[in-house]
């Protein structure tokens, strides 16, 4: 058992760290999230310098590297920046519908604009009537000659509205006794007639990311959108989430751990009562509590992504990654205001936003208690 990155990982790890010091700036980084923009200049740099859709195959301008790849800078980024982080490693959301169901024709022509920086990628799964159950779908798409049309609402989708496509989850089969036996996923590009979207409004953090609700009124594609097997949509999707929790959990994994670092190094230099915060052993109890939260977090998450670059299916795991490194994320951010204390509560200070992006770790993707769900069931299984 190897828990050392290979060379060619530490390289690309180191990378990514350096990009991310030498692009994220902090006032720019402010400044963007007062403004609720998109980095795009950034994540077109980023593009450039193959961090985008390095997991994609290099037929579809990809490095041909795996998920852990993929996380390692994602970790990177979110550590440097947990706004701008968040806006680049979810700017191919969803586009491993396409990379692990589409046809190669829907490949070669959406993967390399993703992995290039020219087009965002959405994936519209939630509905404002059910949420986290995805077992059934009020959003319809019915077959008419050659085409899909589409007609409802989804919901919190992320990149809505700058997407230049989404995979959406439809019911297909509107007869099924089992809803979910009965869906499809279905590729909609972003300037369909009658598509719309709307800002869902203020959020409390990720304030660079677009998040919209669409709005899918008599959308005609055509059948070749089709996304996989028709049917087998909410299966389709599950398989995703296996993919993207580990994403949230580097995400959360690299906020905690940027959190942290900002708090080390004020607690070094700040003095009270005569002393440095960090001489305190009430500060160092702290410290050693946040190491040993974000260390753990980062071996369940690697351990994630290595299982899924290896071909296995894992949800219990994947969904133990991103529970534990969200809830890290929250409180660890959390515990470096209070290390700050009242700078900690100042926007400058970058930790109150940081803790603000944290918390999105434990909702979006599945909530913590779907997650539960997951690693329950996988735990008990058949109760004869």
């Amino acid at each position: 058992m190897d828990f050392e990155l290979t060379k060619s990982q530490q390289e690309i790890q180191k990378a990514a760290r350096d990009f991310a010091k030498g692009e994220f700036d902090k006032d720019l980084a402010l400044e963007l999230s007062r403004n609720h923009e998109f980095p795009e200049k950034i994540w077109k740099k980023a593009a450039d310098l193959g961090f985008i859709g390095i997991h994609f195959p290099e037929e579809y301008s990809g490095q041909g590297l795996g998920v852990l790849e993929n996380i390692l800078i994602a970790e990177e980024f979110c550590r440097r920046d947990s706004s701008i982080g968040a806006a680049l490693i979810l700017s191919s959301f969803a586009s491993e519908c396409i990379l692990r169901f589409g046809s190669n024709e829907m490949k070669e022509k959406f993967l390399p604009q993703v992995a290039e920086g020219q087009m965002l990628s959405g994936g519209a799964f939630t509905e404002p009537d059910h949420g986290s159950d995805i077992t059934a779908m009020n959003t319809t798409a019915e077959k008419s000659g050659d085409e899909w049309i589409i007609n409802g609402t989804k919901t919190f989708i992320t990149n809505g509205g700058l997407a230049g496509f989404y995979s959406v989850l439809c019911q297909t089969d509107l007869e099924t006794n089992a809803p979910h036996r009965g869906m499809s996923l279905i590729l909609i590009e972003g300037d369909r007639p009658g598509l719309s979207a709307t800002d869902v409004g203020q959020k409390m953090g990720i304030h660079t990311l677009a998040t919209a609700e669409l709005n899918f009124k008599d959308v005609r594609v055509p059948a070749t959108n089709l996304i996989g097997k028709e049917g087998k949509g909410f299966y389709h999707v599950l398989e995703f989430f296996d993919e993207s929790r580990i994403l949230i959990a580097a995400q959360g994994l690299g906020t905690a751990q940027g959190a942290f670092d900002r708090a080390l190094a004020y607690v070094k230099q700040r003095e009270q009562f005569g002393k440095k915060l960090a001489q305190f052993q009430v500060t160092q109890h702290k410290l050693a509590d946040m190491a040993t939260k974000i260390e753990l977090a980062r071996l369940i998450t690697y351990k994630s992504a290595w299982n899924f670059d290896q071909g296995r299916i894992d949800p219990k795991l994947t969904s133990m990654a991103k529970m534990f490194a969200a809830r890290t994320a929250v409180e660890v951010a959390d515990e470096a205001i209070q290390l700050l204390g009242g700078y900690g509560y100042m926007t400058e200070y970058e930790v109150e936003r940081f803790y603000r992006d944290a918390k999105i770790t434990e909702l979006y993707e599945g909530t913590k208690e779907i997650q539960k769900n997951t690693i329950a069931s996988a735990v008990i299984g058949k109760i004869k």
